[in-house]
């Protein structure tokens, strides 16, 4: 019988979940830390896995997800629940979605309450429930759009509402207990268990718990999958980054300038799967930087880029978020090309639907810079 892996962040008490198709070895991965990105990584080497989703129940306020890092490191597409507004995953989910990997699917069923939009996962009898149902209690309503209404009645007319047999991976716990079922939920949650939606609203009224440590940093940072550019003026993004190995950061603007000038090349060093499905950058140089094994020091990796940028001009390199692309930065700094990272990378316009990562329509905050 197929069973999640657990992973667990003792700093948060967070649990991640992977899942995979064990013919096609196609993986999704739930909720992951970014504090836990190289054993996630590792993991997923261990069981030659290729992952394909990286998802979000809910943006959270207690950790920083690693969700836009693994999907720069494996290639992987984000998806987060429509309702949490993080513009920067490539599908915006919504109530009754399917992802799926391999020959396997989950389920995404929005589970409101804890947050606005948050959402559970289905996947064969087993649920993932986020912060929405924890073991023995739920989520917290009094912040960030919550609302213990909603919560209710996702509690009891959703979640409560699968199998009895149906196995519970909650998104954290705090006494080092797992799983749970559905059926035992039901019968001895003590926030939820045979309480009226009126009797369950004034529990949660009185729980007056102390404001999560790094709600300031972890929100912002989770609406952007983890991923943070702060690009500033044009003179600090200009500001030499010599301690960090590359020129500096530029905005989307200012590259856009460049390159119409004639005074830049632009590299693309996203992956070409990335750019079939994704959308290609007109006048860009795709250059992909995780093509090549051990590409600090692959010798047709450094000649493709010697030869994209001529003496004398500068290469602006961009990627998804600018994992990539800074660390490409600085391999151009040591092949003696002045290289800068493009600020806030290039995941595209959402559709009519919200969903980014869709070909056509692609554009840098209205600049002509865009696919036909």
């Amino acid at each position: 019988m197929a069973q999640p892996i657990q992973l667990f962040d003792p700093h948060s008490s967070t649990y991640t979940y992977l899942l995979f198709d064990e013919n096609s070895r196609e993986a999704v991965i739930i909720d992951p830390v970014d504090e836990q990105l190289e054993r996630d990584l590792a993991k997923l080497r261990e069981y030659g896995l290729k992952l394909l989703w990286s998802v979000e129940t809910h943006a959270h306020a207690d950790h920083i997800t690693s969700g836009g890092l693994l999907a720069e490191h494996t290639g992987a597409r984000t998806a987060a629940p429509a309702g949490c507004h993080i513009g920067t995953a490539a599908v915006q989910l919504k109530d009754g979605d399917v992802l799926r990997f391999g020959g396997e699917q989950i389920e995404a069923l929005h589970t409101p309450g804890h947050t606005a939009g948050s959402m559970s996962y289905l996947w064969r009898d087993h649920v993932f429930t986020g912060d929405t149902l924890l073991i023995g209690g739920c989520g917290r309503t009094d912040f960030q759009s919550g609302s213990a209404a909603d919560l209710y009645r996702s509690l009891t007319q959703v979640l409560f509402a699968l199998p009895d047999e149906t196995i519970v991976w909650p998104g954290h716990d705090y006494s080092g207990r797992t799983q749970s079922t559905i059926g035992e939920e039901k019968k001895t949650n003590a926030r939820v268990a045979g309480k009226t939606q009126a009797e369950f609203e004034a529990t949660m009224a009185a729980l007056h718990l102390p404001r999560p440590k790094r709600i300031d940093e972890a929100v912002p940072a989770n609406l952007t999958s983890g991923l943070r550019h702060d690009a500033g003026s044009e003179s600090e993004a200009l500001r030499p980054r010599t301690d960090q190995g590359y020129a500096g950061d530029v905005p989307p603007q200012l590259a856009y300038e460049w390159w119409n000038r004639g005074d830049a090349v632009l590299v693309d060093v996203r992956s070409d799967a990335e750019r079939e499905w994704v959308g290609f950058v007109p006048g860009a140089v795709p250059l992909a930087w995780k093509q090549w094994p051990g590409m600090a020091m692959n010798a047709e990796f450094d000649a493709a880029l010697r030869a994209a940028v001529p003496p004398g001009k500068k290469a602006v390199l961009m990627c998804r978020s600018g994992v990539r692309s800074i660390a490409a930065a600085k391999r151009a700094m040591q092949l003696g090309v002045e290289a800068y990272n493009m600020l806030e990378g290039f995941e595209g316009d959402p559709d009519e639907n919200g969903h980014r990562g869709r070909r056509g329509g692609w554009r840098f905050r209205g600049l002509p810079w865009r696919q036909g």
